[in-house]
């Protein structure tokens, strides 16, 4: 056989282990698990870190205030070194839509050693754990819930006897380029990190979706977070990872009435999003950064170029096989765009949507090894290793 023909069918077989052997990362259907009102609704506190969140807060921090929960909650929104005056406008919004109480704290920069978000963080828990909560709701401030949203989540946490229980927000999907991309980062997310094999009692597999993350205050403290965990960059996968490493139990899923208002109108603005972390998901890692780029020739991009190239050549094996995989491909991705509500159209789109994120990938790389670091909300961090410990 050519060549073309081997990659054909190394891309089609790699479609038929993704389909059958990933844990059916491709599925929509892990969502809030059925639970049962407990008796007596456990204390909560909901932690905000916020930097720079002036635009979003008039739609998110109200939805907060307005949680239909029956027992006691009280919302602690740190507000990490903003310019904008986050933390002024969260003390008018509380004055205006009442509610829930709203506490405001500033920490100042971080300490050596910690990233910004986990920095807040952390203030944020001491300050909550002065109340003695139970449970500690962990959100950002571009996330906005349903009024119901705190009432599902401690219900399910109980019900499953869990110690985390995360939510993949709804993430905004209203221009072209969030169309074409944000279902894909959530479809790549969950073939990372299967969500079957997350919840899966005694899994290897840990993930978290750090938008919304409610989160058992025992189980905070035998973790020992967020102090053990004060250098990650992708800050929920780390807490999942240490939430399980300490013998709690984890479920993640997708949300219903849990929904990121933040909006990335523009390419640039999702490529930034995405390749602020995406090397350090590889772990800074060159061999695995070929491996991945390989990795994604193969499963994306072989398809529709052997398919095109088996018609021009013409070698109908190489054209039937890299068509079938294709045909493989978009299906998996069917489930997702009907999730976020998309055209099933977009569905063979995604080798180019693929090719998007190789090239994310590639100049996350190359940002790390020209000194910038990952970022988040405009501050810059260096390699892990230079980070020194406290």
């Amino acid at each position: 056989m050519s060549a073309i023909v081997w990659i054909a069918v190394g891309s089609l077989a790699a479609w038929v282990w993704l389909l059958l052997g990933q844990g059916f990362f491709w599925r929509t259907d892990q969502r809030l698990p059925d639970s049962t009102e407990p008796g007596d609704w456990p204390s909560v506190a909901i932690v905000v870190p916020a930097r720079d969140e002036a635009g979003m807060l008039p739609m998110s921090l109200p939805s907060l205030m307005a949680q239909d929960y029956p027992g006691p909650a009280e919302i602690f929104l740190v507000d990490d070194c903003s310019k904008d005056g986050t933390g002024d406008l969260a003390r008018a919004l509380a004055v205006r839509h009442g509610g829930l109480p709203v506490t405001v704290v500033s920490p100042g920069e971080p300490a050596p050693g910690w990233t910004g978000k986990l920095w807040a963080v952390r203030h944020g828990m001491a300050l909550a754990r002065t109340r003695d909560p139970e449970y500690l709701l962990l959100t950002d401030a571009d996330i906005a819930h349903e009024p119901d949203s705190l009432r599902e989540l401690v219900a399910a946490a109980g019900s499953g006897g869990f110690d985390l229980v995360s939510q993949m927000a709804r993430l905004r999907v209203q221009s072209t380029w969030e169309r074409l991309v944000v279902p894909a980062f959530v479809y790549f997310f969950s073939q990372l990190y299967p969500f079957r094999w997350v919840n899966r009692a005694g899994a290897r597999t840990a993930a978290a979706a750090g938008g919304c993350v409610l989160l058992r205050t025992e189980a905070a403290v035998r973790a020992g977070v967020p102090e053990s965990i004060r250098q990650a960059v992708i800050d929920d996968v780390s807490l999942a990872r240490a939430v399980r490493d300490s013998g709690g139990r984890i479920w993640l899923g997708l949300a219903d009435r849990v929904d990121s208002v933040r909006p990335y109108p523009c390419l640039a603005d999702l490529w930034r999003m995405i390749s602020r972390s995406a090397y350090a998901q590889l772990r800074h890692s060159p061999l695995l950064l070929l491996g991945t780029v390989l990795g994604l020739a193969l499963v994306y991009l072989a398809p529709p170029v052997t398919l095109v190239a088996g018609l021009l050549a013409p070698n109908s094996l190489a054209a039937w096989t890299g068509g079938v995989a294709w045909v493989v491909m978009a299906g998996t991705y069917m489930p997702m765009l009907g999730y976020y509500r998309q055209s099933l159209w977009l569905a063979p789109l995604l080798p180019f949507t693929a090719l998007l994120y190789l090239l994310m990938t590639v100049d996350s790389a190359v940002q790390h090894y020209r000194g910038r670091g990952a970022a988040w909300k405009g501050r810059t961090y260096a390699r892990p290793e230079a980070a020194p410990d406290r």
